[in-house]
């Protein structure tokens, strides 16, 4: 500010006065401008934090397959326990199978025997029980010529070379309970994958092959391993449906005696699967496609 000497000194303050008014009100000014900025810049940042975006691979007809992953079923056999024809259980094996030729993989099904296979007949939906009615993945598989055909013309699994697959995964059901557990072929070709590094899964009661398979230096598989499988509430669920004991043991009470493993479950009935490096498991037939999702995770990190 210029002095006056001249000016009475009223006039300065006044001059004086109107200045810092002006400076005042720009700095007022200057802070609602700020104010507006960030909350403009706030509800930018609530937008875009509100957004949420989902994009996964769908494989579409035509396109080259990643690999091809081999499943592995049980081979027609008899309960002892009920009597009844046994085999593998159509969601275990459909479920899986959607995910993977979803995620881009080509499959191949093979049997303890080969030949044609048979499905629990309580999991066919068409089943006059009702008891799978609601599974439409596999009704809509048993429409297809070339689904059908692939159940009645299966290799037996002795006749496939495990370097031509990404992946190993085993169908559970009624019949692993007799025709996976203590088989030495099966064992040796599911620890192949697992020694190779390849994913190597299982669901329901084909787990039951965990019960006894072991790796070259002689030590179980499950060694040092969280895993899962058919647990004892839900066999207790199925006998009491059916008004019988309907499997010759329980996977989890023998799991439970082996040392250094740890066989956990979730909920009866609940999606729930497991990967411990490897390998992958699921609990039952509602767990097939999330141990499907982990084995294609465990693929695409590679």
């Amino acid at each position: 500010m210029v002095i006056y000497p001249y000016l009475p000194t009223f006039v300065l303050n006044i001059e004086k006065q109107i200045k810092m008014k002006r400076i005042g009100l720009m700095t007022l000014l200057l802070g609602i401008s700020l104010t507006g900025l960030s909350q403009t810049s706030k509800k930018d940042n609530m937008k875009t934090t509100n957004v949420i975006e989902r994009n996964h691979y769908v494989h579409a007809h035509g396109m080259p397959t990643k690999g091809k992953i081999l499943m592995v079923a049980s081979s027609p056999t008899t309960s002892k326990q009920t009597g009844w024809p046994i085999g593998f259980w159509a969601a275990e094996l459909t479920h899986p199978m959607h995910v993977f030729q979803s995620a881009g993989y080509e499959i191949e099904l093979v049997s303890t025997e080969g030949g044609k296979i048979e499905m629990d007949g309580y999991s066919n939906p068409t089943d006059a029980s009702g008891y799978s009615a609601h599974d439409v993945v596999s009704l809509g598989y048993m429409q297809q010529d070339w689904f059908n055909e692939m159940l009645n013309n299966t290799k037996k699994m002795t006749d496939v070379n495990p370097k031509d697959y990404a992946a190993i995964f085993l169908v559970g059901g009624q019949g692993p309970m007799y025709t996976f557990r203590g088989n030495e072929d099966l064992e040796k070709l599911f620890t192949s994958f697992y020694e190779n590094g390849k994913p190597s899964a299982a669901v329901c009661h084909s787990t039951t092959l965990l019960l006894e398979a072991k790796k070259s230096d002689g030590k179980l598989l499950v060694d040092g391993k969280t895993w899962t499988g058919f647990c004892d509430q839900e066999e207790d669920f199925a006998d009491q449906a059916v008004g019988m004991k309907i499997q010759p043991y329980r996977i989890e009470s023998e799991a439970k005696k082996l040392p250094n493993t740890h066989f956990k479950t979730a909920a009866p009935f609940s999606s729930y699967a497991i990967k411990d490096g490897n390998l992958i498991t699921g609990q039952q037939q509602n767990s097939g496609a999330a141990a499907a999702e982990l084995v294609v995770e465990l693929l695409e990190e590679k």
